[in-house]
């Protein structure tokens, strides 16, 4: 079959693999002049740091087979992201873990002294958080809530803590030890020559054709038997609905001779600081030595119509637009949505080429059974 893949990021790439080594053609096409989506990484000229182009990419997964299969297209290095903050003056680990909480509190707390002070500081009238803000407050209390989440959050989402879902937070873990790995999966790493090479590997197949600084436009489909989409959801039908809210990053980026804060990534929770972390690239790479470094100022704002859509907003308005666009979705013919912006959801990376792998085994049996391929294959 003539398949196209609109987007050369992970999902596009997976999937394209995939097929073409079931025996179809794959035609990949990408707006971007390079390939690897969000992802993409390249050497700075000036520094020869491995630049993470459009904001930090660390690879985490507990699943075997996601696992195994970057791994055959990439050698990957150990890697632990170590997260730092610098709120009033001062620096702490993240996440909120027990040295957190005893530099914090100026104490020397043993793990269950911890857990019981923690406690009594959670404000437990809060039974069931239903916005960020109640979930941080039942988490952890008003101090640490103040200190590590409300300022760093109203500049990362643009909004009070109030207004956004308690799913947010529930996804960042708090310790009684002193482990400060941000991720808790079985796999880390980053690709030792970058995500590009990696990709790239991926979709270095006979069956598989590149076009890149190729818009999508509808007459393509008609030469295809089937689309994959992986471009946004409301950009496949024009926005004739109206777009769904996302959040896009700005990065001001700066040299440095030497090291400039000797972590991969310092957030600032204070609301004063404008911008919502730094970024040291050539930390994300230990494996390499570097005398000069290459860093990022992230800045965090409202995605405009010709801004990178980074994080969906999934409020109660884009929820609700969202609903009908998948609705538009399912019954459109030829076509399957998938990926992050496809499906307008946080997903990491792993999760991604999960889904990936699965949508195209699920197209490959459809084929087998002469049923027709589903449109969107994933919950709101």
């Amino acid at each position: 079959m003539q398949i196209l893949l609109v987007g050369a990021g992970l999902s596009g790439a997976v999937i394209a693999r995939r097929l073409a080594e079931a025996g179809h053609d794959c035609h990949v096409i990408d707006q971007r002049d390079h390939i690897g989506g969000n992802c993409h990484t390249r050497r700075d000229g000036e520094t020869g740091v491995m630049m993470h182009v459009y904001g930090p990419h660390i690879f985490h997964t507990d699943d075997q087979q996601v696992w195994d299969y970057v791994n055959r297209f990439a050698t990957f290095q150990p890697f632990r992201n170590r997260v730092k903050t610098t709120v009033g003056g001062k620096v702490y680990p993240l996440p909120i873990n027990l040295l957190t909480i005893n530099q914090f509190f100026g104490k020397a707390m043993r793990p269950d002294e911890a857990r019981e002070f923690i406690d009594g500081l959670a404000d437990h009238s809060i039974t069931t958080p239903q916005s960020f803000e109640e979930q941080a407050l039942r988490f952890v209390g008003a101090d640490l809530y103040r200190a590590f989440f409300k300022g760093y959050t109203e500049k990362q989402w643009g909004c009070a803590p109030s207004e956004l879902p308690a799913a947010i937070l529930k996804r960042l873990p708090l310790r009684f030890d002193y482990d400060d790995n941000y991720f808790s999966h079985r796999f880390q790493g980053m690709p030792r020559d970058g995500y590009t090479p990696m990709i790239a590997a991926i979709l270095d197949h006979p069956r598989i054709t590149i076009d890149l600084s190729t818009p999508y436009s509808p007459d393509m489909a008609e030469q295809a038997d089937h689309v994959f989409w992986s471009g946004p959801l409301d950009g496949y039908f024009d926005f004739q609905l109206g777009r769904l809210g996302y959040r896009t990053l700005d990065f001001e980026r700066f040299t440095h001779d030497g090291d400039y804060q000797g972590c991969a990534v310092m957030n600032y929770g204070d609301r004063e600081v404008p911008y919502t972390r730094i970024t040291e690239h050539k930390h994300f790479s230990p494996w390499e030595q570097h005398e000069r470094s290459v860093c990022y100022r992230e800045y965090s704002r409202a995605a405009g119509p010709e801004d990178i859509p980074y994080y969906p907003i999934r409020l109660v308005r884009e929820k609700a637009l969202l609903q009908d666009y998948q609705r538009r979705a399912k019954a459109t013919q030829g076509v399957t949505f998938v990926g992050r912006l496809g499906t307008y959801r946080y997903l990491d990376m792993d999760v991604t080429i999960r889904e990936a792998m699965d949508t195209a085994s699920l197209f490959e049996s459809c084929l087998a059974k002469g049923d027709p391929m589903p449109a969107m294959l994933t919950p709101s």
